[in-house]
């Protein structure tokens, strides 16, 4: 396994926090980067069921036992032991004590929030990122290669046959969790909306038109939302209408953490494919939003990412608030630059929003330049995307 972006993030937050937490989706290589950081560490699963029942039936003595600190993986599963994590750490404030991992937002943001609050510091990991990708011969040259292939570390560390891979992803994972948080006896409808989410990658949310083509209700929609959500599958993009004098759409764009997973449902299998789908647009969009997260949240940083549209039409695919500027970011998927790409970006920065930094366009071409003080380039080809945003290069 290579050094992961987030390790220096990981080891800088250990010197400074007792505990340090690692979220993210299944099979993103929390466990891998916690053993690789934290060798000297002993490891425990909350997954393992002996584990679980030692540490559920006598947490004082199995926490006992690691004094000096400990790995504990998928911490969600156990969270009782976070209120003696806290017990142990308020008596011995050593720092680089505790690691702990967890898939599921919602139970272990609860619990840390009642006993962890300001003894913890909280990381994110997500699949690879293209810099990461990068590392390895099985990556593809291509972007589109890269969108049906995924960034899933398994694929890359045991060249897994991707399509083999999400299969096994969705049924080990993505449906246990969906059984874990909520009760569903049926799987087949949540199937068949995970089908319909990845055709709408990338546009806004409407829930009446899901649960319509779904067959189920609009509550359950907005609650198998929530559940990916929860799970690290998909995310969402909220609106940007802050001092807008204009009606403005307020409902937010979905995407998958992986747009390798969307590719999979829509039954896209090769990078010819994506090239030609007519939801390749889409699928870009989702891969490059989805890195800017990436490299952002491996520096330890938790962006704050918006798209914008008005009752007119007129729209920037995203907008990315940092230190107190606001830059408008174009997508496209072609590998031709046409100035019409940047007319979205000139008609925001007309609507008078206090600092508009100058915009990008980011498109599948190989040159680089300026277009009335828009920077053009291919994402693909930069090594850390977040830097090239923030920094102006």
């Amino acid at each position: 396994m290579i050094i992961r972006d987030i390790s220096e993030e990981l080891r800088r937050s250990s010197a400074e926090y007792p505990v340090v937490t690692i979220l993210g989706p299944r099979q993103s290589g929390k466990t891998t980067l916690a053993i690789m950081t934290f060798p000297d560490k002993p490891y425990f699963s909350m997954e393992d069921p002996d584990i679980r029942m030692a540490a559920e039936t006598d947490p004082k003595s199995f926490l006992g036992g690691v004094e000096g600190g400990a790995i504990l993986d998928e911490i969600q599963r156990l969270p009782v032991l976070l209120s003696y994590i806290q017990g142990m750490v308020d008596k011995d404030k050593r720092r680089r004590r505790f690691i702990l991992t967890g898939s599921h937002q919602p139970r272990l943001h609860e619990a840390i929030s009642q006993s962890l609050a300001g003894r913890t510091a909280m990381l994110t990991l997500w699949p690879f990122s293209s810099h990461e990708l990068k590392h390895y011969p099985s990556a593809q040259k291509e972007v589109f290669g890269a969108i049906v292939r995924g960034c899933f570390p398994r694929l890359h560390e045991e060249n897994i046959e991707s399509r083999r891979f999400f299969n096994s992803y969705l049924q080990t994972y993505v449906e246990r969790d969906v059984r874990a948080l909520i009760q569903l006896r049926d799987l087949s409808p949540f199937q068949k909306f995970l089908t319909l989410l990845a055709g709408r990658v990338g546009q806004i949310v409407n829930l009446a038109s899901l649960s319509n083509d779904a067959g189920v209700s609009a509550t359950t929609v907005r609650d198998w939302i929530s559940v990916l959500k929860a799970s690290y599958i998909v995310f969402d993009l909220p609106p940007f209408f802050e001092n807008i004098q204009k009606r403005v759409i307020k409902s937010p764009k979905i995407y998958f953490t992986d747009a390798g997973l969307a590719a999979f449902l829509l039954g896209i299998s090769t990078e010819e494919q994506a090239a030609r789908d007519p939801l390749r647009g889409n699928l870009y969009e989702n891969f490059i939003i989805a890195d800017i997260m990436k490299s952002a949240l491996n520096k330890g940083i938790r962006p704050e990412m918006f798209f914008f549209r008005d009752s007119h039409g007129n729209e920037v695919d995203l907008l990315i608030r940092e230190k107190g500027a606001l830059t408008p970011v174009e997508i496209k998927s072609s590998a031709t630059f046409s100035t019409d790409f940047i007319k979205g970006i000139e008609r925001f920065q007309a609507l008078g929003v206090k600092g508009i930094a100058p915009g990008f366009v980011f498109y599948n071409g190989d040159q680089q330049f300026n277009v009335r003080g828009t920077r053009i380039f291919n994402p693909w080809l930069m090594d850390d995307i977040w830097q090239s945003l923030t920094s102006g290069a």
